[in-house]
């Protein structure tokens, strides 16, 4: 796989049993990769090891004054220079490639669950959590991945160096086919703790992450509050534990890197020590020492992939231990149809009794909001709940979990209380997959868009006058509350769906608005099926038919006037009346008359 290749037509299906394994799985999957680059990581590193051969050569030829080993020795040289320029380019150019497909598979799984889960990821996982995964982690798992081979190919060149220095000289090979072992293995005690100090920063970093996201995402509200300050000064804390962490970890790194500089120089003392006794003793030549103190002094190089082999899985295991926590979330299912079923007609949910007859507009009353949530999720395919107990939404008498996740996605679209509008210009926002029978201009109108479109003209200075090209700023900063539900309403309503749930899609504006909001989704939405959660009149007034849920349970159906008329429980959600002004109100059974003056004064204390 290469660089320009990606992305993958198929990132395949993790191994997320833990960090290790999905490490492990990664490497497995770029094989072709690692084995490039334990090549031409061995090119460059037997090319390293080979130069003390050539230089002990050269000056053995000196002191035996023979020039044409001189020359043999000088033409080794240049051959060792060219393998390791050779080596040393290819080998940085494979890593490279190595590291970026896989932090590009791994991204790519992640968006793929994003997908596949949508807004419920955020609810199972912290928003913070996400962004770490999909920014930090990500590299720091390409670099282990990228990192292996290398390590590998180091290992090897110990071993080879390690007999033939044996083959070559015994007596002084002996002495470093013992050392290196010893070398390598070192640092091995203090891994875990070494560990331990960098699981523990990356929990701090993950969590001062967390907070400053949670902070931004909230940031209009603390200043409302004038809690600025106090977030400030937890973040400040957060961020200085994250600094202490991070230097207690670098102390025990720095005390490895430590180690592998020292004791390498204690092997070199002592291998120049015996070899020049042997040397003075005539059991070896000048040459032969000169060849052995150089190979033990470029062992220093490849022990060095010792060292950031155990710093890479250090740091990566943790970083794989969280993508493998989010790509193991799965769609919460409980059908064990074949998924090539397609469905159409009447959405029903089988745990609170509601009916969303097809071609109609069903409006659905719930005084719990978060109750409200959880059910606009259920019904777009989107428990929050574990597997045991889920029981799925019918669409025609299919459960959606049934469906294939394109085909469900194609036919219920849910739009939750914060929609949110990612950059780019109105066109970009409203080009969305859709059945081509909305126009952007009909949805906009429906959503009653023109003073947001007259907004974005002004703007539009760079452009000619044209809102549609005026660039929106990340999540529709530069907009209003209620500027932005109406654009994300335009949206869902230009994508036409067979099925379209709106969680509260008029909280954000005044009730005149409101009022030709609701009949323009009428209008637009004439032979679909669309269910609103809401509790304004305004809204409810133009339902087909209005459901009532009462601890998850639906306990009335009809239309808004009989429900005001003859269900006290509807009142008191839609008209906020206590329980004590529900026992002081007579009895209900209004004329006409009355009850259109009672609906006038109750969209007037609406407004």
């Amino acid at each position: 796989m290469q660089i320009r290749d990606l992305p993958y037509a198929d990132p395949g299906v993790p191994d997320v049993r833990s960090g290790t394994r999905f490490l492990l799985w990664l490497g497995r999957n770029q094989l072709a990769g690692q084995v490039k680059s334990l090549g031409w990581g061995l090119l460059l590193q037997l090319g390293i090891a080979g130069l003390p051969l050539a230089v002990g050569l050269a000056v053995q030829a000196v002191v035996d004054r023979d020039g044409g080993r001189l020359g043999l020795a000088g033409g080794l040289l240049a051959l060792l220079g060219a393998a390791i320029a050779v080596g040393d380019t290819m080998v940085h150019r494979t890593a490279v490639t190595n590291w970026i497909t896989a932090a590009a598979r791994v991204q790519q799984l992640l968006s793929r669950k994003t997908a596949e889960l949508g807004s419920v990821l955020t609810r199972r996982v912290a928003a913070g959590e996400i962004v770490s995964v999909s920014t930090g982690d990500v590299e720091k798992i390409g670099w282990f991945v990228e990192a292996l081979s290398r390590f590998a190919a180091a290992a090897v060149t110990l071993v080879l160096v390690c007999v033939g220095l044996v083959v070559y000289q015994p007596a002084l090979g002996a002495v470093v086919a013992v050392g290196v072992p010893v070398l390598a293995l070192a640092v091995l005690p203090l891994l875990p703790r070494a560990t331990r100090r960098a699981d523990v920063q990356r929990e701090k970093a993950g969590k001062a992450t967390e907070l400053a996201s949670d902070t931004v995402a909230g940031l209009r509200v603390l200043r409302g509050i004038g809690g600025e300050e106090l977030f400030l000064g937890r973040y400040r804390t957060a961020s200085q534990e994250v600094r202490r962490a991070a230097v207690r970890s670098a102390r025990m790194w720095a005390l490895i890197a430590a180690i592998q500089v020292l004791l390498p120089g204690i092997l070199l003392i002592a291998v120049v020590a015996y070899g020049a006794r042997l040397a003075f003793d005539g059991r070896i030549t000048v040459g032969e020492l000169v060849t052995v103190y150089g190979a033990v002094a470029l062992t220093h190089h490849p022990l060095r992939n010792f060292e950031e082999i155990a710093m890479a899985f250090s740091f990566s295991r943790p970083s794989a231990k969280r993508a493998a926590r989010v790509l193991a979330l799965t769609r919460t299912t409980t059908a064990t149809g074949d998924g090539d079923r397609t469905a159409s007609g009447d959405l029903y949910d089988p745990v609170t009794g509601l009916l969303a007859p097809a071609g109609l507009l069903t409006a659905v009353v719930c005084g719990d909001p978060d109750a409200a949530g959880r059910l606009a999720d259920r019904l777009g395919g989107h428990p929050t709940e574990p597997d045991e107990g889920h029981t799925s939404v019918l669409l025609g008498g299919v459960p959606l979990d049934e469906l294939e996740l394109a085909e469900a996605r194609t036919a219920v679209l849910v739009q939750d209380k914060d929609p949110v509008l990612l950059s780019g210009t109105l066109r970009e926002l409203l080009d969305v997959p859709s059945s081509g029978a909305v126009a952007a201009e009909d949805a906009l109108a429906a959503a009653q868009c023109g003073d947001v479109l007259d907004a974005l003209a002004q703007a539009s200075v760079d452009t000619g006058g044209d809102p549609m090209e005026t660039r929106i700023t990340e999540r529709g900063r530069s907009l209003s509350g209620g500027q932005r539900q109406r654009l994300a309403l335009a949206r869902s309503l230009v994508t036409d769906p067979e099925v379209l749930v709106l969680d509260e899609p008029t909280s954000a504006v005044d009730s005149h608005t409101e009022a030709r909001v609701a009949a323009g989704v009428k209008r637009l939405r004439e032979g679909g099926t669309t269910v609103v959660l809401a509790s304004s009149p305004l809204l409810l007034d133009l339902a087909d038919r209005v459901v009532l849920i009462h601890e998850d349970e639906v306990v009335a159906v009809g239309t808004h006037r009989e429900l005001l008329r003859g269900e006290p429980r509807y009142r008191a959600v839609v008209t906020r009346e206590t329980d004590e002004e529900l026992a002081r109100t007579p009895s209900p059974d209004l004329d006409p008359l009355h009850e259109h003056d009672a609906l006038e004064e109750l969209e007037g204390e609406s407004a």
